[in-house]
This record gives structure tokens, C-alpha cells and sequence, in this order.
């Protein structure tokens, strides 16, 4: 059997809750009509859909990838480590950054499941949230994308700040040692193609692994009014 040359890494269920338009079965569906070998999902700050879509991708053969879009608490990549504080505590909490993670075994699921469990236990009211030091703490098993655009270190290049983005990169990188992934998107962006090339510079700088994904929240184009219109609501 032929397969797919490509195979989606983030994509958001109707999990995602008031962001994503895709059922379980629909995107299953959607992959045996693609031939695409395996899929990823991975839904805002929760894994609500983990157990339905583990089942019903073993159902259809597709290779199950269970992950979680991750919002991380802003700090300067220089003092993540050195002892000053919480960014949590110095009244960052409510500025994030995206990290995508992968789990790659049973540790790295569980794991997976301590850092959302404690995104919602530790917002004291706020938007749920983790700092990269919990993620560093509960990092084996997981596979990480930088984000793309929407991660810390696109924000810090598509701010002009490259020295701070080799940092944060740097710091990503310490904590995924060999499981680290420079995420690349294109949805037609300009922030995207401004910082596409520094990204891949600093990918081949630091000898880090490129990955292609798309930001998926629904199935086809004819979805988007659609998909607006649900945007709007929430």
C-alpha cells in the first residue's frame, strides 16, 4: 500500500474546545481517505479525546499519536534555571507561548497527562499554564515542536530578538535532549514567512531536526465561514 508523503502532527479535535471543528471518527475517516499511515492530535491545554481517538485509530489501522498544544508561561531564556524566581511568580502568567508536545511511550503519556493536570490545578483562576521548569521536571517520553510561529522561539525571531531566540532554543533543547523538533508552518502568514529562514537557520545551526506541520482545526476549506463563525462565538 501506497502511503502518504506527509502525516499530520497537530491537529485539534472538537476537543479543542470553541476552536476545533473535527470529530474523532471524521478525522480517522479522513486519514484512510488519504492514506496517511498515522496522525497526531493534539489539543489545546487537555486530553480529553485521547482514549476515543487511541481506539478508534487501532480500529482503522492508523498509528495513533497522542499529544497536547501546551501553553508555556513567557521567561527569559537566561534565567530560566538560575534560581530568580518563578515567571509564575513575577506576574507573567497570563503571557504564553505554544510548545507542542508528542508522547513517544506509556512514561512519556503519563507524563503528559501530570503537565495538563497540573496546567489546571496550579492557574489560580487564570488560563491553564505550565512553566518550562515543570516541563523540564515531567519531560521524559515526550517529543517536543518549537510551534512554529506561535511558539517562544518564533515569537522572540519574529521580534528581531535572535540572540534571545538561540537561548530559548538552547533551553529547549536541554530539556528534549535528541527529541527536540524545529516546527515550520505555512498557512500563508506573514509572520511566517518572515521568520522561516532563521528558523531553519537555527535548525541546522544547533543540528536540530525540521518538521512541516499545519495548524489544523478543520477538515477541508469549505469549512472555514464555518469555522469563523465558531470562533466568533467563543
Amino acid at each position: 500500500m501506497t502511503h502518504a508523503d506527509f502525516v499530520h502532527l497537530r491537529v485539534h479535535s472538537a476537543y479543542s474546545l470553541s476552536e476545533g471543528a473535527i470529530k474523532i471518527d471524521e478525522l480517522i475517516r479522513l486519514c484512510d481517505d488519504h492514506s496517511m499511515p498515522a496522525v497526531a492530535i493534539t489539543d489545546t491545554g487537555n486530553l480529553f479525546g485521547a482514549l476515543e481517538f487511541a481506539l478508534a485509530a487501532a480500529k482503522q489501522g492508523v498509528q495513533p499519536i497522542i499529544g497536547c498544544q501546551i501553553a508555556v508561561i513567557r521567561e527569559d531564556p537566561d534565567e530560566t534555571f538560575n534560581g530568580n524566581g518563578s515567571a509564575r511568580a513575577n506576574g507573567l502568567r497570563d503571557l504564553t507561548d505554544v510548545l507542542v508536545l508528542l508522547a513517544q511511550s506509556d512514561a512519556g503519556y503519563r507524563n503528559l497527562l501530570k503537565l495538563v493536570s497540573h496546567s489546571y490545578l496550579n492557574s489560580d483562576g487564570g488560563a491553564a499554564s505550565v512553566e518550562l521548569a515543570d516541563i523540564a521536571a515531567l519531560s521524559d517520553g515526550l517529543i517536543a515542536l518549537t510551534g512554529g510561529a506561535d511558539g517562544a522561539v518564533g515569537r522572540l525571531l519574529s521580534e528581531g530578538q535572535l540572540q534571545r531566540a538561540r537561548g530559548m532554543l538552547e533551553s529547549l533543547a536541554a530539556v528534549f535532549p535528541g527529541r527536540l523538533y524545529v516546527e515550520v508552518t505555512r498557512h500563508g502568514l506573514e509572520i511566517e514567512r518572515r521568520i522561516e529562514d532563521d528558523l531553519v537557520g537555527l535548525a541546522y545551526d544547533y543540528d536540530l531536526p525540521l518538521v512541516a506541520s499545519n495548524d489544523v482545526h478543520f477538515a477541508n476549506a469549505d469549512m472555514h465561514d464555518a469555522h469563523d463563525a465558531l470562533l466568533c462565538i467563543a
